[in-house]
C-alpha cells in the first residue's frame, strides 16, 4: 500500500470508527490512539509535517487486535502489549495462541453474520421481485 494521502484515515476518523468517543463531550477521544502509539510499537501512523496522523489498513488491524484484548480479553495495557510482541516460539506461548485464536474467531464469525444479514437482504429482494 503507497502512502497515499486518501488512502489512510486521519486521527479523528479512526477514533469514531473504533466509537473511541468521549462519555461527557461526546467528542472523539484522539488522545487514546496518542497514548497507543505510545506503548505498541505496532501502532506506527503516518505523520505529516505539521504534526497530522493518518493510518492505514494495517494500523486499524492493530488497532482492533488493541481493542480486542484489552476488552474482551480483559487485559492490562502491559499484558496487551506482551501479547503482541509475543513471537510464539516457546511452549508457554500456547495461551497466547488460544487468545489470538479467539480473536480471528470472533473475526470470522462477525463476518459471518454479516454475509448472512446481505443474504436474507438479497432474499428478501429477490421474492419481492418474483410476486
Amino acid at each position: 500500500m503507497s502512502k497515499n494521502k486518501s488512502q489512510l484515515l486521519n486521527i479523528t476518523q479512526v477514533a469514531k470508527i473504533f466509537d473511541l468517543i468521549g462519555k461527557k463531550n461526546k467528542k472523539p477521544s484522539i488522545h487514546i490512539l496518542r497514548f497507543w502509539e505510545k506503548k505498541f510499537k505496532q501502532l506506527k501512523p503516518v505523520i505529516l509535517p505539521g504534526g497530522r496522523r493518518y493510518y492505514s489498513e494495517n494500523n486499524l488491524k492493530v488497532i482492533e487486535m488493541i481493542i480486542f484484548l484489552l476488552k474482551d480479553q480483559g487485559l492490562t495495557i502491559n499484558g496487551a502489549i506482551k501479547m503482541m510482541n509475543i513471537k510464539l516460539k516457546k511452549l508457554d506461548d500456547t495461551k497466547a495462541i488460544s487468545i489470538k485464536g479467539e480473536y480471528y474467531k470472533k473475526k470470522i464469525t462477525d463476518k459471518s453474520k454479516n454475509i448472512l444479514l446481505r443474504i436474507k437482504k438479497l432474499n428478501g429482494k429477490k421474492n419481492s421481485h418474483q410476486s
